[in-house]
């Protein structure tokens, strides 16, 4: 396991800079080693800047895309699927597979480490929301009725993915 250099502080705040465990991978897919990063915050200010008005409401506020309107739910393509926000490696598109919900959905993450999941009791449901463990990005949530072998249905966001075809 690698530890990076990282400040110990958040920039201008005095906040101690939580840290992260995540397996990295190349643009090819390739695993490569386990790191502890600093954790990845900025204002939301500073998130408007890079995101688009869409990606800023559904990764930094929960929001989500219509079906079927998202760049990747009907992408074939080999490649990874990298956070939005930070670069995070979230899911391989070989774990990919039509589930005609009309977002992309995946049966596995690409490394356990690299998704964070929570409960999500909003709107009078009981779902598991999945985010970013490293910039804690809103990606979409995950079901028990996807295929096997996980028997899971990661439905994410196009807007919190950012495609890398191999």
């Amino acid at each position: 396991m690698r530890n990076t250099e990282a400040p110990d502080t958040h920039a201008g705040t005095g906040a101690r800079a939580e840290k992260v465990t995540i397996v990295e991978f190349s643009d090819s897919g390739e695993r490569r080693e386990t790191a502890t990063l600093p954790k990845v915050v900025k204002t939301d200010d500073e998130w408007k800047q890079q995101l688009s008005p869409q990606a800023f409401e559904i990764t930094r506020h929960d929001g989500t895309e219509r079906a079927f309107t998202g760049e990747y739910w009907d992408l074939h393509d080999k490649g990874i699927f990298r956070c939005s926000c930070c670069g995070t490696a979230l899911f391989d598109a070989d774990t990919k597979f039509e589930s005609g919900t009309g977002w992309p959905s995946f049966w596995a993450p690409i490394a356990e480490e690299n998704v964070k999941v929570t409960e999500d009791n909003s709107y009078g449901m009981h779902r598991i929301a999945v985010s970013c463990p490293r910039c804690d990005a809103h990606l979409g949530h995950v079901f028990p009725d996807g295929p096997r072998p996980t028997g899971l249905r990661y439905c994410m966001n196009s807007a919190s993915l950012k495609f890398v075809k191999k």
